[in-house]
């Protein structure tokens, strides 16, 4: 029998963090010293790109149109890919042996929190409180990197009656303990969908307030849309959505949608939102719209923040589209930062946290609670694997 793994609070262990987003683009993988409750160092870092078949392959089981023996061959490719990622992250690095845990979030396939959501107006009395898939084998991975993997994050939480998402936020607030400057703040994540971590001070109990939730679209309608009308994966840089004029009543009826005034925490499918409204836009004003459209649900959002933040630092692959960040600040009504601008690593912050979260789940701490994903209580979770 396999020696359980002992970590102390104070006592750090380095974690293997990787993480395939809703954007579909490629696995990160990167490394933290932690001990799940403080982030004392972080080590290399490794983004890897999905070749356009694969992509394509995952889109299909993404939309629900691959058949139960694709999916089970998509996972495992999607589990090699991962040891891939594993391997070449460790092979020339000195302190490879001394990785005491992998943090795996697999793939998300679907996400229906509370069988709701924008297109369904969220749940009703007594309905099933929702279910999540992500693929990826844990024991495969195991076996392939001779190393202990934690995955299955979000079925606990669940079961508690929380989201399921978003996972990253108690990482954010471990990072932020060394964030001297003025509070609220918020860390924005900008990847398939969007979810803000807002963190602001606790003056009676000289703590954290915590808020997290999922505000609506980042990139990944942009992205179908891109895709769908030009045949590229993205809009590198805005230029499709610079080039287009904003069809102000799509973006109107868009963003009228009940979901957006329901109190969070709340969680999204990538698919939540019915996008009749865009059908029929050029390419050009399409893309101006939906990325309006992204900037636009972040002001609805800030609708349910306890205070008005003094700062935002962005992160995830939609900090790299300077018109995407340029229409939110001015949604906002201020500048969007980066978070490299304090230090952080925004391509693969999001490994970064499973990798926080796998140490956090071997001490039986929480991964999530009622102010992130609305569970019932703070929630613990991940599923262990040993390599034997």
């Amino acid at each position: 029998m396999t020696k359980p793994i002992e970590i102390k609070q104070g006592h750090p262990v380095w974690a293997l963090g990787l993480m395939s987003g809703t954007s579909m683009d490629g696995i990160d993988g990167a490394l933290v010293l932690t001990d799940g409750e403080t982030v004392f160092e972080t080590g290399p870092a490794l983004s890897i790109a999905y070749d356009a078949d694969f992509r394509a392959r995952l889109a299909l089981a993404v939309s629900g149109k691959a058949d139960g023996e694709e999916i089970l061959a998509l996972t495992d490719a999607l589990t090699v890919r991962h040891g891939e990622v594993v391997r070449d992250l460790l092979a020339d690095w000195p302190k490879a042996k001394e990785v005491a845990v992998i943090g795996f979030h697999g793939h998300t396939l679907y996400h229906k929190p509370k069988q709701g959501g924008p297109k369904q107006g969220g749940p009703k009395q007594g309905e099933n409180p929702g279910e999540t898939c992500q693929i990826g084998n844990g024991a495969q991975l195991a076996r392939l990197s001779n190393l202990p993997v934690v995955n299955d994050f979000r079925t606990q939480d669940m079961l508690a009656g929380g989201e399921g998402a978003p996972f990253a936020p108690l990482y954010h607030l471990a990072r932020l303990k060394t964030y001297s400057k003025a509070r609220p703040v918020v860390i924005l994540n900008l990847g398939g969908v969007a979810n803000v971590t807002w963190v602001g001070n606790d003056p009676e109990n000289n703590d954290d307030q915590l808020l997290a939730f999922d505000t609506g679209p980042a990139c990944a309608f942009i992205d179908d849309w891109v895709l769908a009308h030009e045949g590229r994966p993205f809009d590198q840089d805005g230029a499709l959505a610079a080039s287009g004029t904003v069809s102000k009543a799509a973006l109107a009826a868009l963003l009228e949608c009940p979901w957006f005034s329901e109190k969070p925490p709340k969680s999204l499918d990538r698919f939540g939102f019915d996008l009749a409204p865009v059908a029929g836009l050029s390419a050009p004003d399409g893309a101006a719209t939906l990325t309006a459209f992204s900037a636009g649900a972040l002001a609805r959002a800030m609708e349910h923040f306890p205070a008005r933040p003094v700062s935002w630092f962005a992160t995830g692959g939609g900090r790299h589209n300077p018109v995407l960040m340029a229409a939110i600040g001015d949604c906002v009504g201020c500048p969007i930062g980066r978070v490299e601008d304090i230090g952080w690593r925004g391509d693969t912050l999001e490994a970064e946290a499973f990798g926080f979260l796998a140490v956090r789940s071997l001490r039986g701490l929480p991964l999530s609670h009622p102010r992130t994903t609305g569970a019932e209580r703070a929630v613990t979770g991940g599923r262990l694997h040993y390599p034997d």
